[in-house]
């Protein structure tokens, strides 16, 4: 199942419109798109490393828009979204940001752009608690960047070995992620393991 889409993630990693893709869900993710761009710029690095650089900065300005964009959600219209963030299950996670918010300000959104915990989390709250708009936008820039230039730099490190190891293991990696995907919401709500 997994190499099926793996093999046609890396059939759309070479589309002429990839880059316009990558740009709409990186900035979709930042706001309320819950898939990652780092699955769709990770391929596209791997299938074209000449322009890997280029997609981590398409990827870095779509997100750092999309990251404006979900502050002005958090900052405007927050009592339209609060249900959604219950129903989706990130209210707590919300909770806890806010915290950090409070504790730590620039470096909560600094150390967001590596956290496990969806970048859209973030920028709704800084919006919620009046983050500094200039503070966020830097560092966004920086953590957001840092993260996709790191996915960049490993798919060009790992090139043409790194992609024959993917292919030959994916349905492996496939199944352990949708594993520790299970594990981690039963951990999250509270469910015994």
């Amino acid at each position: 199942m997994f190499s099926a889409i793996y093999s046609r993630v890396m059939r759309w990693a070479v589309h002429p419109y990839a880059p316009r893709y990558l740009a709409g869900m990186s900035f979709a993710e930042s706001s309320f798109f819950p898939i990652p761009p780092d699955m769709m710029l990770a391929p596209m690095a791997l299938a074209n490393p000449s322009k890997a650089w280029r997609y981590a900065g398409i990827t870095t300005i779509a997100s750092v828009i999309g990251g404006l964009f979900g502050y002005l959600i958090g900052h405007f219209l927050f009592e339209l979204i609060e249900p959604m963030l219950h129903q989706a299950g990130y209210w707590s996670k919300y909770q806890e940001v806010r915290g950090w918010f409070a504790e730590w300000g620039f470096w909560a959104v600094f150390l967001a752009g590596f956290s496990p915990v969806p970048y859209k989390v973030f920028t709704i709250a800084a919006g919620v608690t009046g983050m500094p708009p200039l503070a966020f936008a830097l560092a966004s820039l920086i953590s957001r960047g840092g993260r996709f230039y790191l996915v960049s730099a490993l798919m060009v490190w790992g090139g043409a070995r790194m992609e024959r190891t993917l292919r030959l293991y994916i349905d492996r990696i496939g199944w352990v992620t949708v594993a520790l995907a299970i594990i981690a919401y039963l951990v999250l709500n509270g469910t015994d393991v």
